[in-house]
Order: C-alpha cells, then structure tokens, then sequence
C-alpha cells in the first residue's frame, strides 16, 4: 500500500519540475550548460549543483547501503540511493537522461576518479561521457542517477518510477535491479 501512495509526491516534483522549466530566467547567462539544450542552460549566482555532482577532482566512492524495501542497493558518497534508467540502453555508453529529466534526476559526475567500497565490485564500475562532455559514473554498463525526490541516505523514492518515458530502479551489486 505503500507504493501506491509514493507515486503523487514524485509526480509533484516532477510536475514542479517540468513547470519550472517552462518559464524563463534573467539568471541564465551562458548558452551550453551541463544538460545540453537551451533550458539547460549554465547557471549563475547562488545556485547549487545537482546533488550527484561532485567536486573537481573528487574520489567519487559508490558503496553499499540498505534502502526502504529493496535491500542492499548502490549508493553515492553521501549514502544516496542510486539508480538506473530502462530507457538507458545497458552498455550503449549514451545516457538519454538530458534537460527536466537531468534536472529530477541528477546524473552521477565524476571529475576524478571512482572507487568500489564494501561490495561493490570495481569491474564493473565504468564511466561515459555524456552530451554536454561531462563524465557520468556507470555500474554493469548502466548510467547512475540520484533522485531529488530521495531527501536522506536510505529512501528509495523513486524505485518502480516510470518518470520521462522507461522505469527508474536502484542496483544490487551484482549489477540487477532492486525493486519492489
């Protein structure tokens, strides 16, 4: 019974998301930002990177942690549940998470390098370059994804999401999807 009422609050974020979006911004000054496209435009001033962001030349260490429901599932620096996109295609090296979708769902970047702790396998942490020339962290072949709708380490929010046309899942260390 859970689950059936987890879907409004992610679908009031990405509705606040999508509206957001649509209206225009004096704060925006430089074309070419981190999604691609002109809504993703760099920003300016005060505002804060996207949660999976991480700092220049920062070791970006993916871990293990218990999350609501799915068990033992990756998850970033700050213990944040990480997931995946179905329409990601594994091991394409493409990411087609870009502008609202980037935005309600921020990629994990890495700018230095990534580590495998406690059983999180090494072989198969990976990275892609994605549209805007950022680098986003892989595991088995898929792009990782935080979820904005996720506020403290072991929420799973956005588990069995079907946000912006495919499912949304968190992974098990040996690369399989974690759901409900």
């Amino acid at each position: 019974m859970k689950r059936a009422y987890a879907s409004i609050p992610i679908l009031a974020v990405v509705a606040a998301l999508l509206v957001a979006g649509c209206g225009g911004s004096s704060s925006n000054t430089s074309s070419g930002g981190r999604y691609g496209g002109e809504e993703a435009e760099s920003k300016t001033g005060s505002e804060s990177k996207p949660a999976a962001e991480t700092a220049s030349g920062e070791t970006v260490a993916i871990s293990l942690r218990a999350a609501t429901g799915v068990g033992k599932v990756l998850v970033n620096p700050e213990g944040m549940t990480l997931y995946y996109f179905q329409k990601d295609k594994k091991g394409s090296g493409v990411s087609k998470c870009e502008g609202a979708c980037a935005e309600a769902w921020p990629p994990l970047l890495a700018e230095g390098e990534t580590e495998a702790m406690g059983g999180v396998k090494s072989s198969m942490l990976g990275t892609i370059e994605r549209a805007d020339g950022t680098t986003q962290v892989t595991y088995a072949g898929w792009p990782l994804y935080t979820f904005v709708a996720d506020k403290k380490p072991g929420e799973d929010n956005g588990t069995d999401s079907k946000a912006f046309g495919a499912s949304w899942y968190p992974l098990h260390a040996n690369g399989e999807k974690a759901g409900h």
